[in-house]
């Protein structure tokens, strides 16, 4: 990994919000303290460059984050939160809806799902938008760590039975803690925002 250079650049509250700089951009989405910021800090080799919360529901923003001055990096607000009111969680979603279907410098969508746990209803739903969509994707199994070495093979297998994923969507096993993943992660991001 070659990351020289990470830095926040803006918390949008509506695409208008977002940089005008053209960019290609790569999306981060997932459930409510799935790993978004841990992955982005292991990623960036950054311990504190995104917040990291213990409090679910806690990114309410699309939250834009510069890598070396040639990628940006977009926190999706978490999903699947339930004490968030009804009222935040459909604007949550009209903001993370508008961003897929109009965002012209979207590149590509890292899908963080729980390896833990087999994909819940909201991570299908979020699966369905990025096929909608047609964005290139790759799916992030998070806590990888946690998992038996014997298991993680099966735990890819139920991400994609359940999520049913377009047949070129790598699923990929990560970890924060370990580092287990990130080169290839920064490899496809890197691939999906040159073009090939």
């Amino acid at each position: 990994m070659a990351i020289t250079k990470a830095e926040f650049i803006v918390g949008a509250a509506s695409l208008a919000q977002l940089p005008r700089d053209g960019l290609p951009e790569i999306a981060l989405a997932g459930r409510s303290n799935v790993g978004k910021s841990s992955l982005l800090n292991r990623l960036t080799g950054r311990r504190s460059l995104a917040r990291i919360s213990k409090t679910p529901g806690k990114t309410r923003e699309l939250n834009v984050y510069r890598l070396n001055d040639d990628l940006v990096v977009v926190d999706l607000p978490g999903y699947g939160f339930a004490k968030v009111p009804g009222e935040l969680k459909r604007k949550w979603g009209a903001l993370v809806e508008s961003y897929l279907n109009e965002r012209k410098v979207l590149a590509g969508i890292v899908h963080l799902v729980d390896a833990r746990h087999p994909p819940t209803r909201d991570d299908v739903q979020m699966h369905e938008w990025i096929k909608h969509y047609r964005v290139a994707a790759l799916i992030a199994a998070t806590k990888a760590d946690k998992i038996p070495r014997d298991r993680r093979a099966g735990s890819v297998k139920v991400i994609r039975d359940v999520l049913e994923p377009a047949p070129e969507t790598e699923v990929l096993l990560f970890s924060s803690v370990t580092g287990d993943g990130a080169d290839a992660l920064w490899t496809w991001m890197r691939r999906v925002t040159r073009g090939g």
